[in-house]
């Protein structure tokens, strides 16, 4: 993945050091599994342990004669141990035993870092839908005014999204955290099934409990698929910034930092420019779902066509989805809120977004539901798009609707009030701690 996309911390998981580490692990756990079951002295493993290592440039050039990677690695390892005890090394094993093993590991730890990184963004989102619980706004449905709510609960949403992916990623995570050493074709031919059981409990994962000369592909795919759709909550929240920055919106920003630009041309430009940048991205890791999904029917006990898939998508998917989630993180940590132009934009056309309670009044007035909404409707398309449209005061001087209606009652179904009247439900619903917190004070003041 391009350094531009990168972290640190979850790109060292999938640099070569990083896999040749989990591979020489991987071969030291299991001489300690055959000396643990008394098929290798003792004395040997501390050897082995003490001065087995390698050099990733020997390698590739061991790797350009052998044409085989695992064996280049073998080698290479065996030139830094006693030839005679170099021979215990890989004893039984298939390449795959420890390939799929290292890939389980890298998957694993990049499910840490992934876990933790979620967690950050996910307390930022409480942050800012605590916030801005009451923080009156319009709601939209087809990109059009719907009807009032709040901004915290737009947030909630994303929160209550984003607390899901967590489960799933952590269960995928879970899924793909087994190791196997079978041999060559899953048989246990050449191993004993207790070298899998110690070695594994060693290295701190479950044995597969049946595997060809692979560990089966749908796990994999269910980790990337998991992160794909992480990748696309995370692309919801970032659309979502992207229409509340237009111009003609300006309902929220991206934090725009002391000397940003916005365009080289144009100096008045302040772009959601990050929040694009997760749009695009969410596009590779749903691509990197598709091709592990590709791999799950290999040949028989093994083919190596989901090999050189693995090779990008697994890191790639993983190192792009940490990025986006980091990104999204410090956008929401540095958001402009506009309550302002939530309100002004609300009360366009003189509150044309009110029009259901008039009709609900309406209605408990006598009159019946279709007879209702034509009236109310009409006069909100007089209203709508005019620049002097004023849906409030057109029902306010409506015959039609005073023979049903006070000013006073119109005018109450213009308090957004009414629409937020079960806002603490729906956040006890996802913060149950708040409703502890109410009955607490409750207690306390009655």
């Amino acid at each position: 993945m391009l350094e531009r996309y990168s972290r640190e911390e979850m790109l060292k998981v999938w640099t070569d050091d990083s896999m040749y580490r989990f591979w020489l692990e991987i071969e030291i756990a299991v001489c300690e599994a055959y000396a643990e079951l008394g098929k290798i002295p003792q004395k040997v493993v501390e050897r082995i342990r003490d001065k087995a290592d390698f050099d990733i440039e020997r390698i590739k050039e061991l790797e350009k004669h052998t044409q085989h990677d695992m064996l280049a690695f073998l080698s290479c390892v065996s030139e830094y141990v006693d030839s005679d005890d170099s021979r215990f090394i890989h004893l039984g094993l298939t390449s795959s035993d420890v390939k799929d093993t290292a890939l389980s590991m890298q998957m694993k730890k990049a499910g840490v870092i992934l876990d933790s990184c979620i967690n950050e963004l996910l307390a930022a989102l409480k942050e800012l839908a605590l916030e801005h619980k009451d923080t009156v706004c319009i709601g939209r449905s087809h990109g059009v005014h719907a009807e009032p709510t709040t901004f915290g609960l737009k947030i909630l949403n994303f929160y209550d999204d984003v607390r899901r992916c967590k489960e799933h990623v952590a269960k995928t995570i879970d899924e793909v955290s087994v190791g196997m050493f079978s041999g060559a074709v899953g048989t246990f031919a050449n191993l004993d099934p207790d070298v899998e059981a110690i070695s594994c409990r060693i290295l701190g994962l479950k044995p597969a409990v049946i595997t060809t000369q692979v560990i089966s592909r749908d796990r994999h795919a269910n980790f990337v698929n998991s992160l794909a759709v992480l990748a696309g909550v995370l692309e919801r929240i970032a659309v979502e910034i992207r229409h509340l920055q237009r111009t003609e919106v300006l309902e929220v920003e991206e934090p725009f930092y002391k000397n940003q630009k916005g365009s080289s041309a144009m100096p008045h430009k302040r772009n959601p420019w990050r929040s694009e940048n997760i749009s695009g991205l969410a596009r590779l890791v749903r691509g990197y779902a598709a091709s592990t999904l590709e791999n799950i029917p290999l040949w028989h006990e093994r083919d190596i066509s989901h090999s050189s898939v693995e090779r990008i998508a697994l890191p790639d998917a993983c190192i792009l989805v940490d990025f986006m989630t980091n990104r999204i993180t410090q956008i929401m940590i540095g958001l402009r809120v506009y309550p302002d132009n939530m309100q002004n934009n609300m009360y366009k056309f003189g509150g044309v977004v009110f029009s259901q309670q008039v009709l609900i009044k309406l209605v408990y007035k006598g009159l019946k539901r279709e007879d209702a909404y034509n009236i109310v409707q009409i006069l909100a398309h007089e209203a709508w798009n005019k620049k002097d449209g004023d849906f409030k005061k057109l029902l306010i001087d409506s015959k039609e609707i005073s023979e049903f209606l006070t000013k006073e009652e119109i005018e109450d179904c213009f308090d957004p009030e009414y629409h937020l009247k079960n806002i603490d439900h729906i956040y006890q619903q996802i913060f149950p701690e708040l409703k502890k917190k109410q009955e607490t004070a409750e207690v306390v003041e009655s």
